[in-house]
């Protein structure tokens, strides 16, 4: 038995969408702890509980391996680089659109 190499593997996961919950960036701390993980060659950082598309970006910005993104944010990676100008004009249509339906008047 004291022949086998066993190879042992440590993930990191942080769970940087409560700490941004509190206020706090938590690319800050994503930092820190990639920096610190560069020692142990087989360490990994994981972002845990991404609440926006942003935060994918915040991910690979601090080194992270490993990204966890549900799927309404991945439904949201075509909006990436979008014209804003477009983005705002077909904003303010759905809320035109929707006021119309709702056939509330003032």
């Amino acid at each position: 038995m004291k022949d086998m190499k066993v190879d042992s593997h440590i993930i990191l996961s942080v769970f940087a969408g409560r700490v941004a919950d509190t206020g706090r960036d938590p690319e800050i701390l994503m930092n820190k702890c990639s920096y610190y993980l560069k020692k142990f060659k087989n360490a990994k950082l994981l972002w845990a509980s991404t609440r926006e598309v942003f935060n994918i970006f915040q991910a690979a910005r601090s080194g992270c391996h490993i990204i966890t993104v549900p799927n309404n944010i991945l439904s949201k990676l075509d909006l990436v680089n979008k014209n804003l100008n477009l983005y705002s004009r077909e904003t303010v249509q759905m809320f035109y659109e929707d006021a119309l339906k709702s056939r509330f008047s003032i």
